[in-house]
């Protein structure tokens, strides 16, 4: 039975029944494909006539661990795709009107292993990173200073805009990403102290958010891809009512809404103090805001809030870590399947903690911003054969432009808590047990991979 399935959804999304999916084999990509990888040859290795199957497994699965079967093709199997018709391209098929489902294990456990057995050298890399809480420090003071000095400035005016989108919204995507840090305890060594630097750290947002960012951000890390409970897929709603060009704008110029209002809609978390915390003193620094500098140093906060996550260069990762982005250059019946997660080395990084290594981040979610480069040197050959984006504005063009990309290009798993299970068994799941659990294994991970730093 193949590993990856195309799940036919019916109006409940309950697994109703599996036939053949889309399989995809890694192929070096056209000019005009935001994507760029090494040869299929350097990923799989090139099989010549003759040889076993199982000798081809074993070589994918020595260069591009993630993404290779786990089990060897039978006899069978081989002799009936040896007289398979030849693979049939996305390019020559219809707009895709499903995401690609799998129900096999999210990779980076995988690769997390594979790495740490070749290099456990590793492990020094994790820990907090104490150069973060001057950084955010410093970026906060900046919006601070910015809205005192637009209190007077008419919002609509070319003055407040483009300080709003160049500084403003470069500036809060800096303090999205810093709060990503702290979600992960990366920014000081007790978990109290990150949730509460979070909360300071919000504030030139506007409203009320890291509180609730880190049980959402810690499922999507532990569940990724996961159709019940992780929030940062797309609904079928979502990629049904905007895959075509205007709605896929639309996404894009709207899409910090989407990520605030979708998990409400999929998994309802509880309300804690920390919540309520972040509320409050959200509420108090806005009022004083806007008693002292006008409401229109508030309405920059805000402004800049929403460019950070619109049609921006630093919100192309929101698009480019998780999207499958070419899909028209790759056979939809082979037995590879696209990697879930991608990665991005440009300049952009600097403004944004590295939140481009994202398949490093996603192996390690322990080793703070600073080091994830070294990561990427140490375990070089696990890295370099994954494809990977050079530029996040061309992935935000080629999303709403390309007829190939759209919503549905996300992998999702039908499963949950590392079980098979129906979506509609995986929704009954507590979502308050999750977290607790995630948190749980949030703080035993990293305590494990710090003690053997230590030794």
């Amino acid at each position: 039975m193949n590993m990856y399935s195309k799940i036919q959804r019916n109006k409940d999304e309950v697994f109703s029944s599996y036939t053949t999916g889309p399989f995809y084999l890694p192929i070096k990509p056209q000019n005009h494909s935001p994507l760029h990888r090494l040869d299929s040859s350097d990923i799989l290795g090139d099989t010549p006539t003759g040889q076993s199957s199982s000798t081809a497994d074993a070589s994918s699965s020595e260069s591009f661990p993630d993404s290779s079967p786990s089990s060897v093709l039978s006899a069978s199997e081989t002799s009936s795709k040896a007289n398979s018709p030849e693979p049939i391209y996305q390019d020559e098929l219809s707009k895709r009107s499903e995401f690609f489902w799998t129900y096999q294990e999210e990779p980076h456990r995988t690769r997390r292993m594979q790495i740490l057995k070749a290099h456990p050298e590793v492990t020094k890399l994790c820990g907090h990173e104490p150069l973060t809480k001057y950084v955010i420090s410093g970026v906060v003071a900046l919006q601070f200073l910015t809205a005192y000095l637009l209190r007077n400035s008419p919002i609509f005016s070319l003055k407040f805009l483009l300080t709003s989108y160049v500084i403003g919204a470069t500036a809060n995507q800096n303090v999205f990403l810093c709060i990503h840090e702290l979600s992960h305890n990366l920014g000081f060594k007790k978990p109290i102290h990150n949730r509460l630097f979070s909360i300071f750290a919000n504030l030139p947002i506007g409203i009320p958010y890291s509180a609730s960012f880190r049980p959402y951000h810690l499922i999507h890390h532990k569940h990724l891809g996961d159709a019940s409970l992780d929030t940062d897929l797309p609904t079928t709603l979502e990629a049904f009512v905007l895959q075509n060009v205007a709605g896929k704008a639309f996404f894009a110029t709207f899409q910090i809404f989407f990520y605030a209002i979708r998990p409400m809609f999929v998994m309802k978390l509880p309300f804690t103090y920390i919540h309520l915390l972040n509320v409050i003193v959200q509420l108090i620094v806005d009022y004083i805001i806007v008693k002292t500098w006008g409401m229109k140093a508030l309405l920059y906060f805000i402004t800049s809030s929403f460019l950070a996550g619109s049609l921006h260069p630093c919100a192309g990762h929101f698009i480019a870590e998780h999207y499958v982005m070419d899909v028209g250059q790759t056979p939809v019946n082979s037995d590879i399947p696209p990697p879930e997660t991608y990665s991005y080395y440009g300049v952009l990084n600097l403004f944004t903690y590295n939140v481009g290594l994202h398949n490093e981040h996603h192996d390690f979610p322990f080793i703070p911003w600073t080091r994830l480069p070294l990561l990427t040197q140490i375990a070089r050959e696990f890295y370099e054969p994954l494809p990977y984006h050079k530029s996040w504005t061309k992935v935000i063009w080629d999303f709403v432009l390309d007829d190939n990309v759209s919503l549905w290009c996300r992998v999702k798993r039908g499963v949950s808590s590392g079980s098979i299970q129906p979506i509609s068994v995986a929704k009954n799941i507590d979502a308050a047990k999750t977290v607790r659990d995630e948190d749980n294994g949030d703080e035993d991970i990293e305590k494990s991979l710090l003690e053997k730093r230590a030794e």
